[in-house]
């Protein structure tokens, strides 16, 4: 892997972290005002939401409340042209690396509270993380995202000694962790310095939710009931020098509604204060976890129907924004919100430390969450490529370009960002029908990257061969 760098400065505006940026009044309001929208409204905001400049909070809680089914495919429409003009048909696959479920939070809705005593603890040892990664590069991943238990013995030194760990498995055929994204407590801005010098790509970490009255009666103890400190976790990361930072919201807590317009105002906040918003933004949903009894009825259940309007309406409002969906949904959803704006995926995943190495046995005492796909990789990308016309993307070379924060969005608003991600998501592909994928993929992934590389331009295409031709011939880890 490069150790190449590159910083961006990042210049912040001053805040006030004694006060919280989400006006809880001025939601409801912007809500209640745009009750029972006209259809002419809806179509206004649509038509809008095509110039790819994103939507005001008054323009997306128009949306959120449009009445008329007949539009809802309307909507659903902008969002596929929306995502297909930014980031085209690639989808970026990674897997979570769960290094320890030890947590000092007693959180009502997840499975790794402190109160589960029923839970089996561990935090990996070097040689088990060691274990783990060789299991996720035989399935051909570059990319993962290290979790961490919100714990005092995974504290800024530890997180940064495991992922050197992960950094140093390398395999015979060239495979690799190129790149790792960190979900973690969040820190001081010195820590989040601390942290940036271990080569990590995005920090992310979910509110759960913004509204701060039920915020404070699901965490109940640790030091996660400080609100504030959660909220500005972000800033304090920009003020460590990352750049790339990814929130989300616990769908199924509050009212999807306020949750997602107090998102927006998240990243508002952070485009004014530190100039860049969020560079990814998650959907969990609440599932089931042992020893959450919360988990297994949330207070505001978000139906199928209503996750896909939730998932393209934010596609609409950040149209530069990478949106993520993890396996905690089923195969048949997770399909179809590809199509809405999801513009990442996890594949294979476990929930649980060791999960990786110990696939065969029941994790059920030792998971944060159950999961809805359970296919195995390989499965997964050959429906990306056979039903959706995916490319399967293993890219991680804006990171090491130094592609990151303003930068990145700035080539996006440009819609300049394909010119370096569709050859590199076909470069990393060919890799992983080389060195990883089953016959029948292996048939349809080249299929697929022949139909790509005749529909671009001839320069492209020349330079694009070229480099398949160096991987074919055994070069690894090329990128534009």
């Amino acid at each position: 892997m490069s150790t190449q760098t590159h910083s961006h400065d990042i210049h912040m505006q001053p805040y006030d972290k004694t006060h919280s940026f989400i006006n809880d009044q001025h939601i409801w309001q912007t809500i209640e005002s745009s009750a029972n929208p006209t259809q002419q409204q809806v179509r206004h905001v649509l038509e809008k939401a095509q110039e790819c400049q994103g939507l005001s909070i008054e323009e997306t809680a128009i949306l959120l409340q449009n009445q008329h089914a007949e539009l809802d495919d309307a909507l659903f429409n902008v969002a596929r042209e929306i995502k297909n003009k930014i980031y085209g048909n690639r989808i970026v696959l990674f897997a979570p690396l769960y290094v320890s479920n030890h947590c000092a939070n007693s959180c009502s809705y997840c499975g790794f509270n402190a109160d589960n005593h029923a839970l089996k603890r561990t935090t990996l040892k070097p040689e088990q993380i060691r274990n783990e990664v060789r299991v996720l590069q035989d399935m051909g991943h570059k990319r993962i995202l290290a979790v961490y238990g919100e714990h005092p013995r995974n504290n800024v030194d530890a997180i940064v000694d495991s992922i050197a760990t992960m950094y140093d498995c390398k395999d015979d055929k060239g495979g690799e962790i190129r790149r790792i994204n960190v979900n973690c407590a969040p820190m001081s801005s010195t820590d989040f310095a601390r942290l940036k010098t271990a080569q990590i790509g995005t920090y992310q970490c979910f509110q759960e939710t913004y509204h701060r009255d039920t915020y404070e009666s699901v965490h109940l103890k640790g030091k996660k009931k400080d609100y504030l400190y959660r909220l500005y976790a972000m800033h304090r990361a920009m003020e460590g020098g990352i750049d790339d930072v990814g929130i989300g919201a616990l769908f199924g807590l509050y009212d999807h509604r306020f949750e997602l317009l107090a998102m927006l105002s998240h990243v508002e906040q952070l485009e004014t204060v530190c100039g860049v918003g969020p560079h990814t933004i998650s959907f969990p949903r609440i599932e089931p976890a042992h020893g959450s009894e919360i988990s297994e009825k949330p207070p505001y259940e978000v139906d199928d129907e209503c996750f896909k309007r939730i998932v393209a309406i934010t596609r609409l409002a950040v149209p530069y924004t990478g949106l993520i969906m993890s396996t905690r949904e089923s195969s048949t959803l997770r399909k179809e919100l590809l199509e809405l704006g999801v513009s990442q995926i996890s594949a294979g995943s476990r929930t649980s430390p060791g999960g990786y190495q110990d696939s065969e046995q029941d994790q059920h005492d030792a998971e944060q969450f159950s999961l809805g796909d359970h296919r195995p990789m390989d499965d997964i990308i050959y429906e990306l490529v056979t039903e959706s016309n995916s490319v399967p993307s293993f890219c991680t070379g804006c990171y090491r370009k130094g592609r990151t924060g303003d930068h990145f969005i700035g080539l996006a608003k440009q819609q300049f960002i394909g010119k370096f991600c569709q050859p590199n998501a076909l470069i990393t592909f060919r890799e992983y029908l080389n060195d990883y994928a089953g016959e029948q993929t292996q048939k349809a992934g080249t299929e697929l990257i022949e139909r790509e590389l005749t529909a671009m331009g001839k320069a492209r295409e020349r330079n694009v061969r070229t480099c398949l031709a160096k991987t074919d011939a055994g070069e690894r880890d090329i990128y534009l």
